[in-house]
């Protein structure tokens, strides 16, 4: 009997080849942000879900025996996102262990990065990827957490930058973190790893390293890159490129935007070489070499047409990671915080509390009312809908939720989908603004709140 598989990301470089090679292997639920037309694997579903939505979330998963988790929030998915992509991982990890704990999951696979032995030189790019593996790690469902350091093939993102390097530069002066030793995995092979992975008990509750035999520097790619691309390219390193201006660089000759490159360049700096084998999977490792020719010669995988759906345009996003070393209560952060407002602007703002409503007035007229959702709330996550108030166009979108998470030690509020009254460019510049800094006032206060 077949295994029911979902895959979180299942449009992206790896989900998309996974499901290529192992269509016929399981029962694919593939979780979109959209719906699909023109689907040519008959055995796999595409469903649509919010994944910033726990009961959407827990809905996607209905029936799956194992997940795949491949999500990483580098795209902004509202108009204005007030949202590191660190806070937004953390909040989608915590939704989708609470969905596949409550699914009765057998098993989560998660795919992220080799980590420096030091925690002190994590890059943010690589504090998240381990955020979100303890996240997924930290409720009842195993996790397998396979931490791999670049992977070739076609579509892939950190291959596409060094392949756009190479097309476009005929000399090529890299900054010295090119020289960092790495250990590259070829797509295939990195997919092998997951399939064992599926269902193997010895590797649930395991962070296990994977990479090739080979160890090689990044310069040393780009030049095996040129070779394969037959473009004779000057490659050489030099000392005095600061991290910022290499960000810049590889941003402009790449054609990536630097807000998705700044991550990937921060954690290239690092030694991502495999120093704990904590399980062997017996594979026959592609060579560099050849895995580099591979993906310049493969074409990634279609994936179906998307349906364009009408949707509200003017969306607001905004997640904020509160200290909490007093380790409060998310109930006792949540009702803190109408009160806190009340008593830092009591000459402007009142909250009141009303049967189960939160009111928000300035001067006796309502700025926003908040409906306290009881029977979607519990211990660790608190959670209010948008239903009225002149600062909101719509009262049927958007929520605001408090949540505790990695063992308490912070708690995110965050508003999503809120559509705003005020004109756009008004909003941004205005109440946009007062938001985040009433936010770090809420986080100072809770900061220096006695356990």
């Amino acid at each position: 009997m077949k295994r029911t598989l979902a895959i979180a990301g299942a449009s992206g470089f790896i989900g998309r080849w996974f499901i290529e090679k192992y269509h016929d292997r399981y029962n694919i639920i593939a979780l979109s942000r959209s719906e699909v037309t023109d689907n040519k694997w008959s055995n796999v579903e595409w469903r649509v879900v919010d994944l910033y939505s726990l009961s959407s979330t827990k809905a996607a998963l209905n029936g799956a025996d194992y997940a795949l988790y491949l999500v990483h929030s580098m795209s902004p998915s509202t108009r204005l996102n007030q949202s590191s992509f660190e806070n937004t991982d953390l909040l989608l990890a915590d939704n989708f262990a609470r969905s596949a704990e409550e699914a009765h999951l057998k098993q989560i696979i998660f795919v992220g990065g080799i980590l420096p032995k030091d925690e002190n030189q994590f890059s943010k790019h690589l504090s998240s990827r381990y955020e979100t593996e303890l996240t997924l790690g930290s409720k009842k469902t195993p996790l397998t957490a396979l931490r791999a350091g670049i992977i070739i093939g076609p579509d892939g993102s950190s291959f596409d930058i060094v392949k756009n390097l190479t097309e476009r530069l005929p000399v090529m002066a890299c900054p010295q973190w090119c020289q960092s030793p790495s250990q590259p995995i070829d797509i295939d092979d990195m997919l092998s790893a997951i399939d064992v992975s599926l269902g193997n008990e010895d590797t649930y509750h395991k962070a296990i390293e994977i990479g090739s035999e080979e160890v090689v520097s990044y310069m040393d790619i780009l030049k095996m890159t040129s070779e394969a691309m037959n473009k004779k390219r000057w490659i050489f390193s030099i000392p005095f490129f600061t991290l910022g201006f290499s960000k810049l660089w590889v941003s402009l000759f790449s054609n990536s935007s630097i807000t998705f490159v700044s991550p990937l360049i921060e954690s290239l700096k690092h030694d991502m070489t495999v120093k704990d084998k904590t399980y062997d999977f017996e594979i026959d490792h592609l060579p560099v070499e050849k895995s580099i020719q591979k993906a310049l010669e493969h074409e990634a995988p279609e994936l179906p047409r998307r349906v364009r759906t009408l949707e509200e345009k003017n969306t607001v996003r905004s997640v904020q990671r509160l200290p909490n070393p007093s380790d409060k209560s998310t109930a006792w952060v949540a009702d803190s915080y109408p009160k806190w407002l009340s008593s830092t602007f009591k000459y402007l703002i009142k909250a009141k509390l009303e049967d189960d409503k939160v009111y928000f007035k300035l001067f006796g007229v309502d700025l926003l009312e908040l409906q306290f959702i009881e029977d979607r709330s519990d211990d660790n996550r608190q959670l209010f809908f948008i239903v009225g108030g002149r600062l909101a166009k719509r009262t049927d979108y958007g929520w605001l939720e408090f949540r505790s998470v990695l063992n308490n030690e912070y708690i995110i509020c965050a508003i999503h989908e809120f559509v705003p009254r005020l004109p756009w460019v008004i909003y941004k510049y205005t109440q946009a603004v007062v938001h985040l800094w009433v936010m770090k006032g809420f986080g100072s206060f809770l900061k220096h709140q006695k356990a």
